[in-house]
């Protein structure tokens, strides 16, 4: 099958190769020539595990290319993808101008390419309504753009919203949980179950549904885990409260065959490019259709809150020294979450952005996410997690990288001995028996032993 991808972002350039992959003939386009070239040299412009080997590969085997002609690239296309940007406007909604942007240049080039039929998929992360307004421009621009000679192409909207994680898309997009479709027609459906055939045929579970139900179920996923991590987190404020360790609340809870294990941590917040838009987007569409959906208010306010706890214990616990101002904090992660160079959203953004504020300086590592240059002023960037702690006063760790998993207690080199462990992953009692004095999310601080 012949397939463009218009956007070769995150998700649009994980969607062409991995699609190329199966063996489809894909195109990724953009309108961003910088990136195009850089594609063409074999340089991604993001960090996904995995992903620089997929592009080489299909690369190499003719299955997958870049342009930024889409008119050419759709000439002979069998499905369009369109994976551009929705950022969030002022109200929190999704800004859909790239969206429809690319639906009026993909009705002009239906207009001038021989009849053929088209399915136009909106892989983008979009409110419920959007296949229609992407239909309307459609048609609109292709009439508009008509030829007397030519029969223009036919076409049919699909939704097909991803669930992508970072630091494992590859992985999801070639073994996901589910595959949902919105669909309208028959036609539709089956030219997308032939895409789709190679993970029907590893019994991955494609459902097909209306396209309405598909763009409202993207924004329920991601607002209901960003609900399970808002909740984890005020229960670790409880057990900072009382005394209790919030680990083990956890544990007792997830055991529940019903609630499950997944995403019941606590930590400093989530981050990112889907779940603090994906919030807002879709209490802004449920206050469109009027509903109050207050619960999602609270998920924010409660995630906004969660990103300033780890200065707050910093400053508890250094509270004989009175002062952050003059002193030096190491920060172990800046990336949202390990695995990925996102810095979009991330907790680290807003304890940087307080500590710097206090009057501190902030020695910064993270093995793969980097600050934009000139973002803050007293920030250090170190080559290692051990050179980051030396001379600082204080380490926070804030994103759980694996490498921070088994560190080695006589490699920090703090001028006094602690620690607030954001993300509960470090070995406490090996640390403690080094001399530090760890505070955590939701648990009661380690003493030296």
């Amino acid at each position: 099958m012949k397939v463009v991808v218009v956007g070769s972002g995150y998700v649009g350039l994980v969607t062409g190769a991995s699609l190329s992959d199966t063996g489809a003939n894909v195109v990724c386009v953009d309108v961003d020539a910088a990136k195009i070239a850089r594609l063409e040299r074999g340089e991604m412009p993001i960090y996904e595990p995995g992903l620089e080997a997929l592009v080489l590969r299909n690369v190499a085997k003719k299955r997958l290319r870049f342009t930024t002609d889409l008119t050419d690239a759709l000439r002979d296309a069998d499905v369009a993808f369109i994976a551009v940007g929705t950022p969030p406007g002022d109200d929190g909604s999704a800004d859909l101008s790239q969206v429809l942007g690319v639906a009026d240049s993909i009705g002009a080039a239906l207009a001038q390419r021989p009849t053929n039929y088209l399915v136009v998929v909106t892989k983008s992360t979009v409110p419920v309504g959007t296949a229609i307004n992407v239909a309307a421009r459609l048609l609109a621009s292709r009439n508009a753009h008509r030829q007397p000679d030519v029969d223009p192409s036919e076409f049919d909207v699909a939704s097909n919203p991803e669930f992508l994680k970072e630091g494992a898309a590859i992985e999801d997009f070639a073994r996901p949980d589910r595959i949902v479709i919105g669909v309208e027609t028959e036609r539709a459906q089956a030219v997308l179950e032939r895409l789709y055939r190679p993970f029907l045929l590893n019994a991955r579970p494609v459902m097909f549904m209306d396209i309405a139900s598909a763009e409202i179920t993207k924004y329920a996923a991601n607002a209901m885990l960003a609900l399970r991590i808002s909740f984890m987190n005020t229960i670790a404020s409880l057990c900072d409260a009382v005394g209790a360790d919030v680990s083990l609340v956890r544990r007792g809870i997830g055991s529940d065959s019903r609630i499950g294990q997944s995403f019941l941590y606590a930590g400093p917040g989530y981050g990112g490019s889907c779940f603090p838009k994906d919030v807002r987007a879709l209490h802004a569409t449920a206050e469109s259709f009027g509903i109050d959906f207050a619960m999602l208010r609270e998920v924010e306010a409660v995630n906004e809150r969660q990103k300033s706890v780890p200065v707050a214990k910093l400053r508890t616990l250094l509270e004989a020294h009175g002062s952050l101002d003059g002193i030096t904090i190491a920060i172990w992660g800046l990336a949202f979450k390990p695995h990925t160079d996102d810095i979009r959203d991330a907790p680290a953004l807003t304890v940087i952005r307080e500590l710097v504020e206090a009057g501190a300086t902030v020695r910064l590592y993270d093995p793969v996410a980097r600050l934009p240059p000139g973002t803050f002023e007293t920030v250090v960037v170190c080559r290692d997690p051990y050179a980051a702690t030396d001379g600082a006063d204080a380490l926070v760790l804030l994103t759980e990288w694996p490498e921070f998993r088994n560190v080695d207690p006589a490699l920090i080199r703090l001028r006094r001995p602690l620690i607030i462990d954001a993300r509960n992953v470090l070995d406490t009692e090996a640390l403690a028996e080094h001399g530090f004095t760890i505070g955590s999310i939701g648990r009661p601080t380690v003493m030296p032993l």
